[in-house]
Parts: C-alpha cells; sequence; structure tokens
C-alpha cells in the first residue's frame, strides 16, 4: 500500500541520502562518546557535559532518521560494517587535546550539515515534505550547535593568546 503518495522508485535516492546520513551519525555519535569519557583538564566539566548532550541527542536523531527510512517503505542501514563503509565521518582516535576535540566535531558537524542539505535538495524533486521536514529541524539544530562549539573555542583560544 501507498499510504504515503509518493512513488517508492523516486524516494530511493532521497532514502540513499537518508542512509549516508544515519552512517555519519553513527559515526559522528561514537565519537561524541570517545570525548565525553577522554576529555579531561580545566574545561573537563564544561565539555564533558556537553559532549553528554550532543550524543543523546545524536542517538535520538539516529532513531529518527532510520524511522523515517521505514515510513517510506524502504530499509536502513543496520550493520556497524556498512557505517564504517558510508560514512564522510571518519572515527576519530582517542585525543587529548581538548580544542582538538571540538574541531573535531565541527568538522563532523560540516560533513552532516553538507549531508542533510544534499537529502533537502533529494527530497524536494519528489516533493517528500515529512523528510524536508524532519531534516530541516536537524539542520537547524546542527548548525545552532555549531555556533556554540565555534564561540567557546574561539573565547578559549582568545584566553590562551591573551
Amino acid at each position: 500500500m501507498n499510504y504515503l503518495g509518493l512513488d517508492r522508485k523516486e524516494v530511493a535516492k532521497t532514502v540513499d541520502r537518508l542512509n549516508d546520513l544515519l552512517a555519519n551519525y553513527h559515526i559522528y555519535y561514537q565519537n561524541l562518546r570517545n570525548f565525553h569519557w577522554n576529555v579531561d583538564g580545566e574545561n573537563f566539566f564544561d565539555l564533558h557535559e556537553k559532549f553528554e548532550e550532543l550524543y543523546d541527542d545524536a542517538r535520538e536523531k539516529i532513531d529518527e532518521i532510520a524511522e523515517r527510512v521505514v515510513t517510506l517503505r524502504l530499509r536502513p542501514v543496520s550493520k556497524l560494517s556498512s557505517y564504517l563503509d558510508r560514512a564522510a565521518v571518519k572515527e576519530s582516535d582517542i585525543l587529548e587535546d581538548e580544542f582538538e576535540m571540538v574541531e573535531t566535531i565541527l568538522e563532523n558537524h560540516r560533513i552532516i550539515i553538507d549531508n542533510m542539505r544534499g537529502i533537502i535538495r533529494s527530497a524536494d524533486k519528489v516533493e517528500d515534505e515529512g523528510t524536508i521536514d524532519m531534516i530541516g529541524g536537524f539542520l537547524a539544530d546542527i548548525e545552532k550547535s555549531s555556533w556554540m562549539l565555534d564561540a567557546w573555542k574561539a573565547k578559549k583560544e582568545a584566553n590562551v593568546t591573551a
């Protein structure tokens, strides 16, 4: 039954991009866990809490992305090996420098933002307003988080050079 009124074949391109986003979010999520577990030093309390907030948000978005794929009557990628193969976001090593952690997260965000914009363009071509709406909200959230992390980094860097 085609309860959404969308052509499954036409939606497949959007779903492929959603699966890329799912893969990117999984690697991003694990990077955040890595940083949450390994951050220390002067900014421990701020960053430990922020990384947890971000990975909790990522975990929710992972579920919503996968459920959107199923709503579109296709299947989400669900193997770790597939995530590693598909993701443009790369696994991070254990980092000791908190600025490197934040820079890595901002780079992950840049990749995810680009992925989201591609999904919106693809979904627009097939009038998939549900995907556009969901991803538009995710995009606004990650852009705001990026701004805040970048502002934190700029302030801390200014204090170091002062």
